[in-house]
């Protein structure tokens, strides 16, 4: 049995990390900014980040914010990480992060440069969309009447829990550096996936693409984001819609 951390371990992800953890044995330290007794926000570091690592073999970094911070949370996590001699550091990361210009993707990227230059043991993971995350987008779009979206792009979303099983297995084994990346097993267009949400949720709104530009919007039309060939998830978005909602209609 080992100490793992997990960052973000409240989150949708790292939850299911912690609990996978939990169930092979090891003992699991929680770290997120209100998560009792590490309640630590990252970009602030401090003695709370101290205490967490105080024994840790292994560092699940799963924090992160679409709003900013990452690369200074992962900084102050690398460094408290060596003052308490980590032994191995893992993160995930997304598909694509060093072929979309986008800004999420570009912060995403540089944090995996971090880790890289770290001087600790490593393992980075990239994975495409989580179903979760497609869910929680169509479910904002679909406020209004007409659900707005981007012509001519495709995805390939994955289920959370296989992505939380693969980070557990990397977490319990050695560093292993830049893994195979692990995408969804289907890759379908926007608009495909968003009527399948509705479907699902009994809704009934237009659908309409809408041509974009910019060079984030062209690389994300290319498929840059994608990694069809590594199609290694089992559960498909229509099958975690299901699960979600039961087969019956909502509005």
């Amino acid at each position: 049995m080992t100490t793992i951390l997990v960052t973000g371990g409240t989150g949708t992800l790292g939850r299911l990390v912690t609990e996978r953890l939990r169930a092979d044995g090891h003992e699991v330290r929680v770290l997120s900014r209100h998560s009792r007794p590490y309640a630590v926000d990252l970009r602030e570091g401090g003695s709370g980040l101290h205490a967490a690592l105080a024994d840790v073999e292994t560092v699940v970094h799963c924090a992160t914010s679409p709003r900013g911070g990452d690369e200074r949370a992962a900084t102050n996590l690398i460094a408290a990480a060596r003052r308490a001699g980590v032994g191995h550091l893992v993160y995930i990361s997304i598909v694509g992060v060093d072929r979309v210009p986008f800004g999420y993707y570009r912060t995403k990227l540089a944090v995996e440069r971090l880790v890289e230059e770290s001087g600790l043991g490593w393992t980075v993971l990239r994975t495409t969309q989580f179903h979760d995350l497609l869910l929680m987008l169509f479910q904002g779009l679909a406020k209004v009447p007409v659900l707005l979206l981007p012509a001519r792009v495709k995805d390939q979303p994955i289920d959370t829990a296989e992505v939380a099983e693969r980070l557990a297995e990397l977490a319990q084994d050695g560093p292993a550096g830049r893994v195979e990346d692990m995408g969804g097993p289907e890759v379908r267009t926007f608009d495909s996936l968003a009527r399948a949400y509705l479907r699902a949720t009994g809704r009934r709104r237009a659908v309409v693409k809408v041509p974009l530009r910019g060079a984030a919007y062209r690389a994300f039309r290319g498929g840059g984001h994608l990694t069809p060939e590594r199609a290694v998830g089992r559960r498909t978005f229509d099958e975690f819609l299901a699960e979600r909602f039961g087969g019956t209609g909502r509005r």
